[in-house]
């Protein structure tokens, strides 16, 4: 006969206040979500180290995006010598050389001038000094002597502060100026393997793509090329133009180093946007002003009417919009292009009546406008 113990069978009893959980439920941990939380963590962990990556590289990109559109700029050049014969990397190798031998010359012209002014300005120091010393005495009453400021300044504390300063600045210099020589020959070997290489680079990017596709990247770098090598030749045939217009008249009116501010002027204007036209003219204005103050005055007129009469010849003729109408128009559908057609003739548009619905944006005329479509 077997007899239990009335408080382990207490014990062991189930509990009867506690509430049964509802039928359906596992009070276990689902096995999706370990997995889950790996993945979770595994993509914020990538997502991390892309980010890093991306803030590491972000210069090199920048550089590569440089090249590849210094590539596109001097395509036109090394096709056509390719055309007739002459080896893509010989033909990439003489435009580069042509260009770094136009930019050397450019910088050296600068340079002899900035040097020549420095040196003119240290030889006339003591002569800037003494006027600048005999106008103090004279306005104030003083009795200083240039021996007696050098003295003052050479012995002075924040001289001695600023030079100790300065001297450990030199190492942060050369560190950047190595910096900059690493990126410019970056960037030249990139766009020099982009430009001697294109036809295989297209035909790479072009393998990976659909043959439907294909097609329409090739057209679209054909484009890029064109506008890119377009836009840039015709910024360097307006710069050489300026260039000579502005050497004419700082060789006139004697301003020193006529050659450098006329390069300076027909660049900078040309190839810096907005703030480009100031810059090149506050330069020879400076200079001009030394030899002569309405000197400044006329050159200052030279550049503001110069820069009006470019900007009114590069802007479009009447003719050059109608084609570019006429050419939007071709792109139309049947029932878009009669659309747009009836509205023309009807003259200006009302407030109330219905704009025309056209999958390609037309320029908005001011008044009718006689277009004449050639179907094809």
């Amino acid at each position: 006969m077997v007899h239990t113990d009335p408080v382990a069978a207490d014990d062991t009893a189930p509990d009867s206040s506690t509430p049964p959980p509802p039928p359906g439920t596992d009070a276990r941990m689902p096995r999706w979500l370990p997995r889950a939380m790996v993945a979770a963590l595994a993509l914020f962990a990538c997502f991390q180290l892309a980010g890093w990556a991306f803030h590491q590289l972000i210069g090199l990109l920048l550089n590569i995006l440089i090249a590849f559109f210094l590539a596109l700029a001097i395509e036109p050049a090394v096709a056509r010598m390719s055309a007739r014969g002459m080896r893509r990397g010989l033909a990439t190798g003489l435009v580069f050389l042509g260009v770094t031998v136009v930019a050397a010359g450019f910088f050296t012209l600068l340079g002899s001038m900035l040097a020549d002014q420095i040196i003119t300005m240290v030889e006339n120091f003591p002569s800037y000094l003494d006027s600048v010393i005999r106008w103090i005495n004279r306005t104030f009453r003083t009795h200083l002597s240039r021996v007696e400021v050098q003295e003052s300044v050479l012995h002075s504390d924040w001289l001695q502060k600023y030079l100790k300063s300065s001297a450990g600045g030199v190492l942060d210099v050369s560190a950047t100026v190595l910096g900059g020589l690493f990126q410019l020959l970056t960037v030249v070997l990139f766009s020099f393997y982009f430009a001697a290489d294109g036809p295989r680079l297209r035909r790479a990017l072009c393998s990976v793509l659909p043959p439907r596709r294909q097609a329409e990247v090739l057209r679209a770098w054909e484009i890029a090329v064109a506008k890119t090598g377009g836009y840039l030749y015709s910024r360097a045939l307006m710069a050489l133009i300026s260039g000579i217009a502005h050497y004419v008249l700082l060789e006139v009116l004697g301003v020193p180093y006529a050659p450098a501010l006329a390069i300076w002027v027909g660049l900078v204007s040309q190839f810096i946007p907005t703030i480009g036209t100031y810059l090149a003219g506050a330069l020879p204005m400076l200079l001009a002003f030394t030899v002569d103050p309405w000197y400044a005055v006329w050159v200052l007129g030279f550049v503001v009417v110069y820069q009006q009469n470019e900007r009114l010849l590069n802007m479009s003729s009447p003719a050059e919009t109608y084609r570019e109408l006429a050419a939007l128009m071709l792109k139309l559908s049947p029932e878009e292009r009669g659309q747009v057609l009836r509205q023309l003739e009807g003259g200006p548009r009302r407030s109330d009546a219905p704009r025309p619905r056209t999958s390609t944006p037309l320029p908005a005329p001011r008044r009718a406008i006689p277009v004449r479509v050639v179907r094809t």
